[in-house]
């Protein structure tokens, strides 16, 4: 085996990569391809089949501190640039992605399963962040306080932290990267990042990028291979000013407790369990569109998925029937086939913790209206189900899905529907259907979460400050509020006698 390729004979659609030098199994240090100190490997599959798309560098807590060492000495020299000089670069890195969206969204269908259209859209929405912070990092001003002293001039300045921990999760592969690391880049700090093991050629492949725009050496590095040594070292190195993490909130705090002792900023994206609120006003139609986009997109492996579908009574049964026939009509299987709405979860513990909360919920009297089992397209796959009259006690109604099952329940009073949506940890994104104006601003206020989308699914983008409150995480991303959080404040007060 190539030690920088894995084999493109084989029928699995590496066949159609464009440019094959995207597709790479070693780690990217200092500006280096990598098999690390133990030049050890670890199998990509596609979920869909099971079969190898490659075998990637296992880099150990040796090969991380060289990585951070390498960030530590770039990153003088990348904050020292004009802000004008980083932004071509990011430029050049953003044109060189949409080049090479095929090749970028084929790869992402290999490694993660979802389907070819959906991988094509995550590559534009990842180009997004890294045009974004081009721009926005040369709006980085200082600015004037009004002095208190006599004689006194004083001025506010923002400063990168310095080196940049990133962690990013296998569902969105290439827009959580460029969402963090664009910023973080922006702003002058220098990133060494971890992708999930699930899920490395995406990040490679934006390495690769990167280094043809020109990102110099250490200041852009990717290290690959167990999470629990390469993350650990980064949370432990006091060099490592910030961490951003997308994942899972148990993780989170995980890693919030190892940051501790150096004192880091953190960043995080945690759980979602997002409630969709259907009011008995809603066009019967659209809410049934609303409901289907908020669950089923990347199926169901998002934490922006709507988990809790609240319907009101008044139109509950009419819902249910129409939301079921639009389930039973999805197509489920492999990525590539451009028929493909559903693909594969992305492991065997995903689709048995949807299983188990399928069988809970039936187990406690809900019924099952479309799907509700395993799908003969592969071991990996799942039916798309729809769950009606489930109780809040329920596995479903209180832990994240990550699967393609709907769970509806039923409710009377807005107040009470604001109650039960509102009993969860998690403070990511909640829906609200409703064609009542009034109760759309009151929605928005009695909602204990960090975004509220309104008769609509899509809102994120790089404009977005994105993020949650309670347990679905701290800060934001996306925005001016994302490259903020990897600045430090100075302040400078100057003798003006």
């Amino acid at each position: 085996m190539s030690a920088l390729f894995a084999p493109l004979t084989r029928d699995d659609g590496l066949d159609t990569l464009v440019d094959r030098r995207l597709l790479r199994e070693l780690a990217y240090v200092d500006g280096r391809w990598t098999a690390g100190a133990a030049s050890r490997r670890f199998e990509v599959s596609d979920p869909a089949s099971g079969a190898t798309v490659a075998w990637v560098a296992a880099l150990e807590a040796a090969d991380a501190d060289r990585a951070i060492d390498a960030a530590a000495r770039a990153f003088p020299g990348w904050r020292a640039l004009l802000p004008q000089q980083r932004a071509a670069i990011l430029r050049k890195w953003h044109g060189l992605m949409l080049e090479a969206k095929d090749d970028l969204a084929l790869l992402m269908t290999l490694e993660q399963g979802k389907p070819l259209q959906e991988a094509l859209g995550e590559i534009d929405y990842a180009a997004s962040f890294v045009e974004w912070y081009a721009e926005e990092g040369k709006r980085m001003n200082a600015e004037g306080v009004t002095s208190h002293l006599p004689n006194a001039e004083m001025l506010v300045r923002r400063e990168p932290v310095g080196v940049v921990g990133i962690v990013t999760p296998w569902n969105f592969p290439s827009a959580m990267l460029t969402r963090k690391a664009a910023a973080a880049l922006a702003a002058g700090c220098t990133v060494v990042a971890h992708p999930s093991s699930q899920t490395p050629l995406s990040a490679l492949a934006l390495a690769e990028l990167g280094e043809r725009a020109g990102l110099p050496a250490g200041v852009f590095n990717v290290v690959t291979g167990d999470a629990a040594a390469l993350v650990g070292r980064l949370c432990a190195d006091p060099r490592v000013r910030a961490m951003s993490f997308t994942g899972s909130t148990e993780i989170g705090r995980l890693i919030a407790a190892q940051c501790a002792p150096t004192m880091k900023r953190l960043v995080m994206e945690l759980g979602g369990h997002a409630p969709l609120i259907v009011f008995d006003d809603a066009d019967l139609d659209r809410a049934v569109g609303i409901a289907m986009d908020a669950k089923f997109a990347t199926s169901g492996q998002d934490c922006l998925a709507a988990n809790r579908i609240y319907v009101q009574r008044g139109i509950h049964d009419a819902f249910c029937a129409a939301f079921a026939e639009r389930i039973a009509r999805l197509k489920v299987g492999a990525g590539l086939d451009p028929a493909t709405e559903i693909g594969p979860l992305m492991h065997a513990r995903a689709l048995a913790k949807v299983d188990a909360q399928v069988k809970d919920a039936l187990a406690r009297g809900a019924r099952c209206l479309a799907g509700g089992r395993r799908h003969g397209a592969g071991p990996l796959f799942y039916q798309p189900t729809l769950l009606a009259d489930v109780g809040d006690d329920a596995l479903i109604m209180r832990e994240e899905t990550f699967g393609p099952v709907a769970a509806v329940t039923m409710f009377d009073s807005e107040d009470e529907v604001v109650r039960r949506a509102n009993a969860s940890e998690y403070g990511l994104v909640a829906y609200v259907v409703t064609d009542n104006g009034a109760r759309q601003m009151r929605l928005g206020r009695a909602l204990d979460y960090g975004m509220v989308a309104v008769n609509r699914v899509k809102i994120t983008g790089a404009p977005v400050p994105f993020g949650g409150v309670k347990q679905s995480g701290l800060g934001r991303e996306g925005s001016r509020h994302g490259l903020e959080a990897f600045t430090d404040l100075k302040y400078l007060c100057i003798d003006a006698a």
